[in-house]
């Protein structure tokens, strides 16, 4: 498997280890600073920095998050990674568990295309870098918890996501004032595509096979990690 598969999988099963509680996961706890804090409370609002336009993701409504998704939707050109990670991470707390998975993915992969066609280190975004990797590491276990409840579900919003995003370009990657990394952005946002297509396709791959589904399952009943992000709404 390659790297980013096994990343993948094993931000899915991360949290089973300590499945000791298998209580239902239902809230992001998570902080990543300076863009999103979560409630320190039951039924508190959680702190979200990701842009003024955006602040009703510190809404416990759905129907106000939903409202953010559909502006998103209708103008997503300059929409940064981390608005999209806040907003997977509020569609879980607020039980739209399908809309988190798709979003985390898409702002994963809305990071990865600016990366692959812009020089992150070199125009200093080193902290957008940090924020997209802490935000994977501390909310993808419990996103993919659920996630990877249903291969063929998991596999089919991975599909959309990255469909989104190849269909949406992150218009910051055409900025003259962020250095490419080769004169033919319009190329190389393809090739990062291409990259991301390949190590998607060989994930699916790897959960097609039967033998490898049925240990993933076992490893999830072991750890109790059905328990804890399977549950139903």
């Amino acid at each position: 498997m390659t790297r980013r598969l096994l990343v993948s999988l094993a931000g899915a099963a991360a949290f089973s280890f300590s499945a000791a509680q298998a209580e239902p996961v239902r809230h992001v706890g998570i902080y990543v600073q300076p863009y999103y804090e979560a409630a320190r409370t039951p039924g508190g609002a959680p702190r979200v920095a990701v842009g003024r336009s955006f602040e009703g993701l510190a809404s416990n409504k759905r129907e106000d998050i939903l409202a953010i998704r559909d502006r998103i939707v209708a103008d997503p050109k300059l929409v940064t990674p981390m608005t999209l990670m806040v907003l997977a991470i509020r569609f879980y707390d607020v039980g739209l568990r399908d809309d988190a998975v798709f979003w985390f993915y898409a702002a994963k992969d809305r990071f990865l295309t600016l990366d692959g066609v812009v020089d992150v280190g070199a125009v200093g975004l080193a902290q957008v870098e940090d924020a997209i990797r802490s935000f994977s590491t501390l909310a993808g276990p419990i996103i993919n918890g659920y996630a990877f409840c249903d291969i063929a579900n998991q596999q089919a919003i991975r599909a959309k996501a990255l469909d989104w995003v190849e269909q949406n370009p992150y218009e910051a990657i055409f900025m003259e004032r962020l250095p490419g990394k080769q004169a033919n952005r319009k190329q190389a946002l393809a090739e990062a595509v291409a990259s991301l297509r390949q190590s998607a396709a060989k994930e699916s791959a790897y959960l097609r096979d039967a033998g490898n589904a049925a240990k993933y399952r076992a490893e999830r009943a072991r750890n109790g990690t059905d328990e804890k992000y399977c549950w139903k709404s």
